[in-house]
């Protein structure tokens, strides 16, 4: 039987972090992957690859409006076999050097799927069937999530795709219906619709981006219908069928007291993903679950002290760099109970500077607290916005969809949140992140000089507002 420190079920993101923290601290670590490819959902089949398909589509997006800025562009056409060649690409090499992290020495990696004999013990089937024994003083476990299938009549019965398939479409049909409206459904819709796909959105919440502030959400519903999206949201589905003869996809739901049926070529369920605790075995170390994922508190244990948890199967948010941040508290709060720290304190997660981005068109990007979290929270926040169509820099891009918005907690005066709908929103929110990572207040952010004309001075409009604010 193996024996050592520390054991980290999972090779992703988080996974990966944990590792590399635990050997930094000192611990004898092992690794225990059990996909058929190294790399983690980012890499292979999440962020990544995603990114690689929107780059594309935004680029065709740019040749496409030409005219626009007095260019012009003939003959021009989006070759998905093409996109999906250069993806697939960009792909292989972040794996093996994922790969290659995983492979360099620093610790024991072994291939297979792990399962709790007890809280210092698993077994680990290989993939040719051998099994072994790994003995650890902790576990971390990081294994990610799998696609959800929800029970929707008829959904299981149909050839559906989810983004594991979509991701990979060398051709392009002529039609698809996208079920669900957070990031992934979104920025699939916007890849797909981009390159010439007609695209439908049927979302079951009152808005797209369950969980955004509605002002966001209703500026990327606005500008995919200004595009020929259609986006349903408020619905209820009634049932899915595939037609036998032509293999079409027909959707029936309800929306607004109205029954309406879709048809096309391809139906996308992008309804989420669920946590991978399948086969852990966790039932018999008392490992306990929440709504499907694995309870932790802020120090990133689990139910079961030294057994530690991190990345999307624990949550509560789906985002690398909080998975990353999780798996390296989950390795230094081990050292710490190992003796292997001299500050013996337990480290606590700290979510305050949460951070969002979504790459559609326009982009979103959020941090901190919305509006609609400080009103559930009864903490009084002020919020003032500023519109990029009466931007300078915006208006030469001829980008104008969108705003910016700061938000402040009144009792404190500090900025305590910000979202960006328009151009770069990924980029642009950092300004608000490091903000608040010093506790500004507006009128500090006000001060800070912004060079003319850029996208980024956008922020000392409503910086400036709030600066004058007064209860």
């Amino acid at each position: 039987m193996k024996s050592v420190d520390v054991a980290i079920i999972g090779g992703g993101s988080a996974g990966y972090a944990a590792a590399r923290t635990a050997v930094s601290e000192g611990l004898e670590t092992l690794v225990i992957e059990g996909g058929r490819e190294m790399g983690g959902l980012c890499i292979l089949r999440g962020c990544m690859p995603s990114k690689a398909l929107i780059e594309s589509a935004n680029r065709f997006r740019t040749l496409q409006r030409a005219e626009e800025f007095g260019l012009r562009a003939s003959a021009i056409a989006a070759k998905a076999d093409e996109i999906v060649a250069r993806k697939d690409q960009l792909i292989r090499e972040f794996a093996d050097y994922r790969r290659e992290q995983l492979e360099d020495g620093r610790f024991e990696l072994i291939r297979g799927t792990a399962t709790f004999v007890n809280n210092n013990e698993v077994e680990v089937r290989h993939f040719d069937g051998t099994r072994e024994s790994v003995y650890a003083k902790a576990f971390v476990i990081a294994t990610g999530s799998v696609i959800q299938v929800p029970n929707i009549p008829g959904l299981a019965e149909i050839d559906f795709i989810t983004s594991d398939e979509a991701l990979g479409l060398k051709s392009i049909p002529a039609s698809m219906i996208v079920l669900g409206a957070g990031p992934v459904a979104l920025e699939m819709a916007h890849y797909f619709s981009t390159i010439g796909v007609k695209v439908s959105v049927i979302q079951r919440s009152d808005q797209v981006l369950k969980g955004v502030d509605p002002d966001v959400a209703k500026v990327v519903e606005s500008a995919f219908r200004d595009r020929g999206v259609e986006v349903f949201t408020n619905t209820q589905i009634l049932g899915i069928r595939q037609e036998g003869g032509t293999g079409e996809k027909v959707v029936q739901f309800v929306h607004r007291d109205r029954e309406i049926v879709l048809e096309a070529d391809v139906v996308l369920n992008a309804l989420g993903r669920s946590p991978n605790i399948i086969g852990l075995g966790l039932d018999k170390i008392g490992v306990e679950t929440l709504n499907g994922r694995i309870r932790t508190t802020e120090t990133m244990q689990t139910s079961v002290s030294n057994v530690f948890a991190a990345g999307d199967v624990c949550g509560p948010y789906e985002v690398v760099h909080e998975a990353i941040a999780q798996g390296e508290t989950a390795s230094r709060n081990i050292a710490r109970i190992l003796g292997k720290r001299s500050d013996a304190k337990l480290e606590m997660m700290n979510y305050r500077l949460k951070l969002f981005a979504v790459f559609t068109d326009p982009e979103v990007g959020v941090v901190g607290m919305s509006e609609e979290e400080a009103k559930k929270a009864r903490i009084e926040v002020v919020a003032a916005t500023y519109p990029f169509i009466d931007h300078g820099k915006s208006l030469v891009m001829g980008e104008t969809h969108g705003f910016v918005k700061l938000i402040m907690d009144v009792k404190s005066g500090e900025i305590c949140g910000g979202a960006v709908v328009g151009p770069h929103a990924s980029e642009l929110i950092h300004e608000v992140v490091v903000a608040m990572a010093f506790r500004a207040t507006p009128a500090q952010f006000a001060r800070i000089p912004h060079y003319h004309p850029t996208l980024s001075e956008i922020w000392s409009y409503p910086a400036e507002e709030l600066a004058g604010y007064t209860i």
